[in-house]
């Protein structure tokens, strides 16, 4: 996980293997911004929110709220185990 610069956002990268092949499988339904809207969970705490391929890491990124850190006590540059499914 790692902060955004100089905000309150917080954001956790999908490896890129993984978002090379959810980019050829689900890149004609992405919305916005590159975002597909996935269900997440982390610890106990489910939630519904979108990922966003960032193109210059050619990668997705997840973005975490203030709410899931301080839930499942998660801190910046902490690597955090996320399960999530593309919800389209």
């Amino acid at each position: 996980m790692y902060p955004a610069e100089h905000a309150a956002w917080h954001f956790a990268s999908v490896d890129k293997e993984k978002s090379r092949k959810i980019r050829k499988e689900f890149k004609s339904l992405s919305r916005g911004f590159g975002s597909l809207p996935v269900q997440v969970s982390i610890g106990t705490t489910t939630w519904k929110t979108s990922i966003f391929y960032d193109a210059r890491h050619e990668q997705y990124i997840l973005p975490l709220k203030a709410e899931v850190r301080r839930r499942e006590h998660i801190r910046d540059g902490e690597e955090v185990t996320i399960s999530f499914v593309i919800d389209v």
